[in-house]
């Protein structure tokens, strides 16, 4: 397992280049900063294959945003489905690197757990066209969840939004903006920040006082607080070794979630490690089932006005 994971092992925020950088770069640089889509050396072009992992069912899709920009993602297929009905995971990578860095994280979650797995890179990393900022990759990410919503094979599963680090941010934005589309089942936040402006002190102390021009704001705290429906899981994944976003920062958006929500905790994963941690898929495994799979099935049987015993509800 641990070889697996060494492709993970890449710096998902820079945090020394930043320092480095110095605070005057803080404004005028600020998206190369964020968003350092080059990391490691050959991310633009280099980008894994499922062949390389192993993966025997999964498809390279490229498909067009409304703005001209051409995404690239991978499809990965689960070999029997292990779980009761299908699930398909939307999955949002960080700050750096590109979807085949993330494989391994795929091939565990399509083969072992059972679930269709949608990994996207953004405009700007990998195999796809643009520049990143946070206009854009929120552009990326409603595409990305529209192309799964009119996929023949993928359109009537249950969809969980799976975003880590910077894809955590991504997806918060997306759950607010189509909640009322009633399509989305769940979300899965590994070490998420409140907002770009309250990470800045953290990653770049000398730019702290700069951190009010930063205009890719990110602000995953404002935006969770305007969700409604309260019936929408949300699982959050916190590495308390986090040397990058203060796990402080993810316990404040798990205690201001309004949604129904999961706390799940490791206390030696660090920002990039998490992943790896003992007890990291089965927290997945039992939200999907105890929380997404049983709450589809409570919100379709109300729709439909069908009357069933509660202990067979949840059975």
């Amino acid at each position: 397992m641990n070889s697996i994971f060494s492709y993970l092992r890449i710096p998902l925020f820079a945090s020394s280049g930043l320092a480095a950088l110095g605070s005057s770069l803080l404004y005028f640089k600020q998206n190369d900063i964020i968003y350092p889509a080059n990391l490691p050396a050959g991310a633009r072009t280099n980008v894994p294959t499922p062949e390389q992992f192993h993966i025997e069912d999964a498809e390279s899709i490229k498909f067009p945003t409304p703005d001209g920009e051409t995404l690239h993602a991978y499809l990965l297929r689960p070999p029997t489905p292990a779980l009761k009905k299908d699930i398909t995971l939307v999955m949002f990578h960080g700050n750096a690197g590109n979807i085949g860095h993330r494989l391994p994280i795929g091939k565990v979650l399509s083969e072992s757990l059972g679930c269709h797995v949608f990994m996207v890179e953004y405009r700007g990393y990998g195999l796809s066209t643009g520049t990143p900022d946070e206009s854009g990759l929120s552009t990326d990410g409603q595409t990305a969840l529209d192309y799964v919503r009119n996929h023949e094979e993928l359109r009537k599963t249950n969809i969980v939004l799976y975003g880590q680090s910077l894809g955590g941010a991504v997806a918060v934005k997306l759950l607010e903006a189509n909640e009322q589309a009633g399509d989305i089942a769940g979300v899965i936040l590994e070490n998420t920040f409140l907002s770009m402006r309250k990470l800045i002190p953290t990653v770049m102390p000398p730019a702290k006082y700069l951190a009010a021009l930063c205009h890719q704001q990110w602000n995953s705290e404002e935006t969770l607080a305007k969700v409604k429906d309260k019936d929408i899981p949300i699982l959050f994944l916190s590495g308390l070794q986090d040397e990058i976003v203060p796990p402080s920062m993810m316990k404040a958006l798990y205690d201001q979630c309004p949604t129904q929500k999961v706390w799940k905790e490791f206390p030696a994963g660090d920002h990039n490690s998490t992943v790896a941690e003992p007890g990291y898929f089965d927290a997945i495994w039992e939200f999907l089932v105890r929380d997404v799979l049983r709450g589809a099935r409570k919100k379709s049987l109300v729709r439909d006005n069908v009357n069933v015993d509660r202990d067979e509800l949840w059975a």
